[in-house]
């Protein structure tokens, strides 16, 4: 049975991991933003293999209308921000084609 993803379950990941000062440093780091309905497990791979932060933001969502919701964001340096938003694109197209 797949994972049900948790933004807890990111967060409590990266929090091992991490060693930086409360108030970080956003100059040279980029937001990959990750579409809502997005598995969980293409958001588990990202944050492995591209070694992103996951964050929490409030943005417009249109979907039908537009609503401020909590979407998740994938931070990091641009290369790696870059190389993410590939690997999204390409697992999404084969998620959407698997059926």
């Amino acid at each position: 049975m797949a994972r049900k993803l948790q933004f807890e379950d990111l967060e409590r990941a990266k929090s091992k991991k991490e060693a930086a000062p409360a108030e970080q440093d956003l100059e040279n780091l980029y937001d990959l933003i990750i579409p809502p309905g997005t598995p969980s497990y293409i958001i588990y791979d990202l944050v492995e293999e591209f070694d992103l932060e996951p964050f929490g933001r409030k943005m417009g969502v249109h979907i039908v209308e537009t609503d401020e919701r909590e979407v998740i964001v994938l931070r990091g340096a641009l290369e790696e921000v870059q190389a993410a938003e590939k690997y999204l694109h390409e697992e999404l197209q084969a998620w959407i084609e698997s059926d």
